[in-house]
């Protein structure tokens, strides 16, 4: 398609919603909401403005170069905007983990995808970051009651409550599931006919006969919809013990055992979305993914073989999940 028309269409579209943007804010000026998103869509429309000028477009570059530089344009200047908006501590850990992933990948510019990956990661790694702290300090301290003080004092005290430790073992519960969430949608992606821009269904050798990744995602799905129960908080309870003695408790040992399984089941998900999205690029042949990527496609490859006709998934599922529970993935990534 011409690139310069899909421009044009976009900064007729984004113009529209800009401006119902500062309509908006004007009939209410205290949304806080409505005017911190107005700042991006003015640099969305404006990095807009300077790609349709580009020379890149119509230079010869090729259906797949030229949609990655035009992407690439667009991030580059609205992503410092976006960052000072949102500050958060691993937001550009997250960012340079993803550009060094797709540097140098030859695909097709996506269309119409929301771009919440980022936020959520980052979400993700700072609950991360606020439960290490938090163990941290709990590992440091005196739980014990009564507590024998430096002065010698013997003091009973309430320190052995375990609040604080059940708390952040439920908030990594959530961020545990919501990511795991995210991991499936890409996966369905990928096997939509529909909204995977080129692709066989399911992924399958042989569409309509073979059943390809299809039964991948019903595990994978099955996996997220448990991990959404899992996430339903065990702090919230209390039931008074010994000879009501202990009238309130943490429930932190439950909030422990449950984490345990989502964490489990979320290395899970993660292995099956790598597992698919290891085929889809197989299955993009000629075209070639980054260097850190293939990397990554290659290391799977070792235990589990490429596309083919259908067979027994669980030992491929199995091969992606190991690569993931043994940190190769991760350290491969960063």
């Amino acid at each position: 398609p011409d690139h310069t028309q899909l421009v044009q269409t976009a900064m007729d579209a984004m113009q529209e919603k800009k401006d119902a943007f500062v309509q908006n804010y004007l009939k209410s000026k205290d949304n806080f909401a409505l005017a911190t998103q107005q700042l991006p869509m003015d640099e969305i429309v404006a990095a807009l403005e300077k790609l349709k000028e580009s020379k890149q477009y119509g230079a010869g570059e090729g259906r797949f170069g030229s949609s990655q530089s035009y992407i690439a344009d667009i991030e580059n200047q609205i992503n410092q905007t976006i960052q000072s908006q949102r500050p958060t501590s691993k937001t550009i850990l997250d960012l340079d983990n993803l550009k060094q992933s797709i540097r140098d990948t030859a695909d097709t510019a996506p269309q119409g995808i929301q771009k919440p990956i980022q936020a959520v990661a980052t979400a993700v790694r700072d609950t991360i970051a606020h439960a290490t702290l938090v163990a941290t300090r709990e590992l440091a301290a005196a739980v014990d009651n009564p507590v024998v003080l430096a002065d010698g004092r013997v003091s009973s005290n309430g320190n052995f409550h375990g609040a604080p430790v059940a708390y952040v073992l439920d908030f990594l519960a959530i961020a545990a599931a919501d990511l795991g969430s995210i991991c499936e949608r890409r996966t369905d992606r990928m096997l939509d006919k529909a909204r995977s821009h080129g692709l066989p269904p399911f992924l399958a050798d042989d569409p309509g006969v073979d059943s390809g990744l299809m039964i991948a995602q019903y595990t994978q799905a099955a996996l997220v919809s448990e991990n959404k129960r899992l996430a339903s908080p065990a702090s919230v309870d209390s039931i008074p013990s010994s000879a009501m003695q202990e009238d309130h408790v943490s429930m932190g040992w439950s909030a422990a055992r449950k984490l345990r399984q989502s964490i489990e089941n979320l290395t899970k998900i993660v292995g099956i979305e790598y597992l698919t999205a290891a085929r889809a690029i197989d299955l993009r042949a000629p075209l070639k993914p980054s260097p850190i990527t293939g990397k990554a496609l290659a290391t799977l490859r070792e235990t589990s073989p490429g596309p083919g006709p259908d067979r027994f998934l669980a030992p491929d599922m199995q091969a992606a999940v190991d690569v993931v529970a043994n940190g190769t993935l991760a350290k491969l990534v960063r």
